[in-house]
This record gives C-alpha cells, sequence and structure tokens, in this order.
C-alpha cells in the first residue's frame, strides 16, 4: 500500500508540474519594441556628412590682415569664363557680393572641403556671398572629368549649389586671367605666386577692394575663413 502512495503521488506531481505555463523568452519581445537605427543620409561621406549643416559652422574668429587692391583685378572682372553647362560668363556677373574663389577638384585628399563651402554657401547667400569653384587638373591629375562628370560629382556627393567653371589652369604659361590677377596677392604667411595646391581660398570683399588668401590646407569652416567671409559682405 505504501508503494501505491507512493506512486500516485509522483504522478500527481508530474500532471501539476505539466500544467505550469512555461515561462516566455523575453528577448523576442525586446526584440519587437527596439526600433531600426536610422540610416545615414550620406553612408558616402563618413565624417563629413555633418559639415553639410551651416548650423554647425563654427563662430567667426579674427580674419586675417586683408590686402587692399586698387586696378590690379581690373582684368579679372572681364576675363571671359564658362560654366559647366558652357555658358559664357564673367566674374563682373558676380560684381556687388562676396566672393570665394576655389581651385577644386574631385579625388583630391580637400575634396571634402567642398562639403563646408556648400554649407558657407547656405549660411552667407542670402547675405550677399557666394563661393566660385575653378576645377583644375594640373595637381597630380585629380580634376579629370569632363564638364557634365563634374557636375555630376558635385551634384551627388555634395549637393553643390554654388557656381562652377569649366576647367582652367592656375599655373604656368597657360594661367587663366582670373588666376594671373589673384596669384600676386600674399596669403598672411607671406606666400604669393603660384597656386599651391587644390582647394586654395581667395576671399574677394564685395566692393572688390579686398582680397584675403588662404592656403589649401586651411579648411572653409576654419573661424579665420568664416571670419573673413563676414567682413567681405555688403555693408548695409
Amino acid at each position: 500500500m505504501k508503494r501505491l502512495v507512493l506512486v500516485a503521488g509522483l504522478v500527481a506531481a508530474l500532471v501539476s508540474c505539466s500544467k505550469k505555463e512555461t515561462p516566455k523568452d523575453p528577448q523576442p519581445d525586446m526584440a519587437a519594441k527596439t526600433k531600426e537605427a536610422p540610416k545615414d543620409p550620406h553612408p558616402q561621406m563618413g565624417d563629413t556628412a555633418a559639415m553639410f549643416d551651416p548650423a554647425n559652422l563654427p563662430a567667426a574668429g579674427t580674419a586675417p590682415p586683408a590686402v587692399t587692391v586698387t586696378k590690379e583685378l581690373d582684368p579679372m572682372w572681364s576675363a571671359p569664363l564658362k560654366d559647366l553647362k558652357g555658358q559664357p560668363t564673367t566674374l563682373a556677373s558676380y560684381k556687388g557680393k562676396a566672393l570665394m574663389l576655389v581651385n577644386v577638384a574631385s579625388k583630391c585628399g580637400n575634396t571634402p572641403q567642398y562639403a563646408t563651402l556648400e554649407a558657407l554657401q547656405k549660411k552667407y547667400e542670402p547675405k550677399g556671398f557666394t563661393v566660385i569653384g575653378f576645377p583644375c587638373n594640373q595637381f597630380g591629375g585629380q580634376e579629370p572629368g569632363s564638364p557634365e562628370e563634374i557636375a555630376t560629382f558635385c551634384a551627388t556627393n555634395y549637393g553643390i549649389t554654388f557656381p562652377i567653371m569649366e576647367k582652367i589652369e592656375v599655373n604656368g604659361t597657360n594661367r587663366h586671367e582670373v588666376y594671373k590677377a589673384l596669384t600676386p596677392i600674399k596669403d598672411a604667411s607671406g606666400h604669393d605666386g603660384d597656386i599651391r595646391w587644390n582647394f586654395e581660398k581667395f576671399v574677394v570683399s564685395a566692393d572688390g577692394t579686398q582680397i584675403t588668401r588662404f592656403s589649401p590646407k586651411t579648411k572653409p569652416d576654419d573661424p579665420t575663413v568664416i571670419a573673413a567671409v563676414e567682413a567681405a559682405l555688403p555693408k548695409k
């Protein structure tokens, strides 16, 4: 009898355990509640993506002394140019605006500067400012593309809205008239003459009388560059 009682007790215990609800794995619920991380809107840009936003530009610092010019720039304004669509133009079309003239390239270590050039354009264009890009293939063959290829590269990778001209030469015997006028200007270190590499910058005041030159390594969002841009804007 005792054995029968023990067996009956074990059977009852097993039946009772089988009726208990097995606890659910919490992982599926947690996974369901976890939202998918948003994708990077500019995955090809990596660390430069944040530079598209004008709000990320730093405050102006102190601009280096500008160089005062008088008649030296006269040939620059009337020199014939063509934009990437082959339309003829001149820098005289932009007189009255503060300008940043930059020799650009698509395959250079400095190419990500396009991002902050566009940020400057967005922030200061309403105040009378524009960047103008001059593609040049004289530095390591880093701008080999056709006008159509350059336009596609700039639009696809950087959303460029500022004007870009057809390729020119900025050094040597075929130096374009624009750069014949610009290269005698000294930067803060005392350098004048030949353009040193892609993305050398010249900030020209809206009245055309002041120029500030910056080396290729000085980025467009450097506080000294921003200060020069603000000083060059049209006076109210």
